[in-house]
């Protein structure tokens, strides 16, 4: 009974969060205006990450104080990392931070969970598992971090979407953990999700109003940081973690690789994911994010049922996730070469 209500805690600040800060007389009321690489048409306001960090942090001391989440040093540094990457985010909205300076704030965030300890010393795929020297244990940490950072932040172009994939991605998260027999790990994850739930009755299309650099970072480093502990526990593998996200991991990495390979600045805005391609070929937002949120709870539903069989059904079923997104990429280009 606890637990629900902290959970509705988070759900009805962020709701109310998101309320207040898309008034124009809010002090976070910081417009998104369209552009030639935005897909929007009206400037809309971008301070719902705020919301979302302030719901998760305000239910996470709540539990804490009740004695329903335990407090240590794995959740004080993931915590510490948040708050630096919500507020350098935030400033990025209000005047447009450097590239080099958000990366080093996020290089700062990623260093913090190599203090929790989440650093993983074995790395498991189905049927065989892969022992870390400390040096490539680290390393990879980091770059597993920054790139889940910045992936969810290029993802976050779409109304609906990011918050979608936070609540279907942490709730599903929350699910494999409670299985496992980790109540704090389950908690915790939820709590991320229904503060997203309730960002979403305002972002989903048309939207009100938008995650913002202050929020789209955090979910993808808390993503990280919920995969790495699980890792580290034993309670679900790394990469059932990444086949949760890989509707976004997917695209992101296609869409920079792609755009490496054409020789374009590939920390510059633009609208060439998958999903953008999509909406320019004709698809509404709402037709394009309701297919994705299907390709989202696919995506988790198989992890989940994945983790429950033998290891060489486990490989078949990656492959066929392969040839998911194989199709999904062909089908956006011939959606391409069709619209008039």
């Amino acid at each position: 009974m606890t637990e629900t209500l902290v959970l509705l805690l988070a759900f009805v600040a962020a709701v109310l969060l998101c309320w207040r800060f898309s008034s124009p007389d809010s002090l976070f009321h910081v417009l998104d205006h369209p552009g030639e690489r935005s897909l929007h048409e009206q400037a809309t306001p971008r301070s719902g990450g705020i919301a979302i960090v302030a719901a998760v942090i305000m239910a996470w001391g709540t539990a804490i104080a009740l004695g329903r989440l335990t407090w240590n040093e794995t959740l004080a540094w993931m915590m510490a990392g948040v708050v630096l990457l919500a507020v350098v985010g935030g400033m990025d909205d209000r005047w447009d931070i450097s590239p080099l300076k958000r990366l080093m704030a996020q290089f700062l965030a990623a260093s913090l969970l190599l203090a929790a300890g989440l650093a993983p010393e074995v790395l498991r795929f189905p049927g065989v598992s892969f022992a870390l020297s400390t040096p490539l244990a680290l390393g990879f940490t980091v770059l597993f971090v920054l790139w889940m950072t910045n992936l969810y932040n290029f993802m976050d172009g779409m109304d609906g979407f990011a918050g979608g994939m936070a609540v279907v991605g942490f709730t599903a998260m929350a699910w494999l953990g409670w299985r496992a027999g980790d109540a704090d790990f389950a908690l915790g994850a939820l709590l991320v999700a229904a503060a997203c739930g309730g960002f979403l009755m305002f972002n989903f299309p048309p939207a009100r109003l938008f995650m913002g650099d202050a929020g789209s970072p955090v979910l993808g480093y808390l993503a990280a940081a919920f995969m790495l502990e699980a890792e580290r526990s034993g309670l679900f593998p790394l990469w059932a973690g990444v086949l949760i996200f890989s509707p976004f991991v997917v695209d992101a990495t296609y869409t920079l690789l792609r755009r490496l390979l054409a020789g374009k600045r590939v920390w510059q805005a633009h609208r060439e994911h998958l999903y953008q391609r999509l909406v320019q070929a004709g698809w509404s937002h709402r037709h394009t994010v309701l297919w994705a949120y299907v390709l989202m709870l696919g995506a988790a539903l198989t992890a989940d049922r994945a983790l429950l069989l033998n290891p060489q059904v486990q490989w078949v079923i990656l492959s066929c996730w392969i040839l998911i997104y194989l199709f999904i990429i062909l089908f956006t280009v011939h959606k391409e070469k069709t619209h008039p």
